[in-house]
């Protein structure tokens, strides 16, 4: 029988894949505790609500994203393109992940918007500080690019649209 850590996992690796499907207001507790085939008041031992649930599983989607930055290493001249690189290959790695946070930032609920809040601002300073770093110039306004390039591909990613994203040159797409 799995423990009580392997039933976690389960429980947040099936909210990640429902939450993205269906979005947070569609997808409930009962939901995710039949597909991880425990009861909900067991869903409820390790989480306190669906919201608690759902900052748990948006906060792994977002660190997955930050620690893959977090390790790229690349000469200033290079550094974009290879984060960029890493990012397509999140993309494909953790689709479910990409895709809530996607959505994250269309949850109206207070308590789920500043939490959302808290991460992009998180990887925007981690961009902003190794941009810096690295003396790319402009390193405030290379990190905003950044994270709004990375959402341009996810959408064009999620929706099955290539044609949304095209850069201006050859050299452009080089870092994406």
């Amino acid at each position: 029988m799995a423990n009580r850590e392997d039933k976690k996992e389960l429980i947040i690796n099936k909210a990640i894949q429902l939450f993205a499907e269906n979005g947070y207001y569609k997808t409930t507790t009962a939901m995710i505790a039949n597909a991880a085939g425990v009861t909900q008041p067991y869903v409820f031992h390790f989480f306190q609500n669906k919201e608690e649930l759902f900052k748990a599983v948006i906060e792994r989607a977002f660190n997955q994203i930050y620690y893959t930055f977090m390790e790229v290493e690349a000469p200033a001249d290079r550094l974009s393109s290879e984060m960029g690189k890493s990012f397509m290959e999140i993309i494909k790695k953790y689709r479910y992940e990409v895709l809530m946070v996607m959505q994250a930032y269309t949850i109206a609920d207070e308590g789920i918007r500043q939490h959302i809040r808290k991460l992009f601002l998180t990887i925007y300073e981690m961009l902003f500080l190794k941009f810096e770093k690295a003396g790319i110039p402009f390193p405030k306004e290379k990190a905003s690019e950044f994270i709004g390039t990375g959402l341009l591909i996810t959408v064009s990613e999620v929706l099955d649209l290539p044609e949304i994203f095209n850069m201006k040159d050859e050299e452009c797409k080089k870092e994406y």
